[in-house]
């Protein structure tokens, strides 16, 4: 659901996102739109047994593309003037924190770690 709802945000409050573009990327709007469908997407398929771990994946590369964005906040935080310059630099070790999460709900149910069954 996080990612459903920040992905919805990109179309509610796409002015801020559009601050958080580096101005080196073209079409910055278009991308803007492309990352809500994509999180909005990769969401979506996340609640699915079927398609979690295809979403998973998406998600994964989608926040890695997405991590200039969150250092050119951090570099230019008087974009910012609302949000803490720290909390734009901790966004930063988050993105892999989400990355791990995300990767680890995406597992296959016999690769989530040790079975009750297993002996030495």
């Amino acid at each position: 659901m996080l990612f459903i709802a920040a992905g919805i945000n990109h179309f509610v409050d796409a002015g801020t996102y559009l601050r958080m573009m580096p101005p080196y990327l073209p079409f910055p709007m278009a991308l803007v739109y492309l990352s809500g469908i994509g999180e909005v997407v990769g969401g979506i398929g996340m609640l699915s047994t079927r398609w979690r771990a295809a979403a998973g994946w998406g998600l994964i590369a989608l926040l890695v593309a997405v991590f200039p964005a969150n250092v050119h906040m951090a570099l230019h935080p008087e974009l910012f003037p609302s949000i803490s310059p720290s909390l734009l630099w901790g966004r930063l070790p988050l993105q892999g924190v989400l990355i791990a999460w995300t990767w680890w709900v995406t597992r296959p149910a016999d690769d989530q770690g040790p079975s009750a069954s297993s002996s030495s």
